[in-house]
């Protein structure tokens, strides 16, 4: 699904919305979870999942066209983790 597929979505299921409003309502949710995230937080949606970052070490690659090592600087990655509803109801629709 994409974003336009969201706002259309919630557009349909609540008529009193505007699909102005609603993209405006998506992107004001989107922008919140990344601004928690830089600010390093965590965001837990009950019966959905959480998001959150992990923390990747730095390392030493390695340059598969030339065999030289590099070395890769540590960084951060966002992390989604389902929440056990949202497993569940996957698990049974894919049955």
């Amino acid at each position: 699904m994409t974003r336009a597929n969201l706002i259309a979505a919630l557009a349909a299921r609540f008529p009193s919305l505007t699909t102005q409003d609603a993209a405006v309502s998506v992107k004001e949710i989107l922008d919140a979870i990344g601004h928690a995230l830089v600010q390093g937080g965590r965001v837990e949606i009950r019966g959905f999942g959480s998001f959150g970052l992990n923390h990747r070490p730095p390392r030493i690659g390695r340059n598969p066209k030339t065999g030289e090592t590099v070395p890769v600087p540590g960084k951060y990655a966002t992390h989604f983790k389902a929440g056990k509803d949202l497993r569940k109801r996957v698990d049974q629709s894919m049955r």
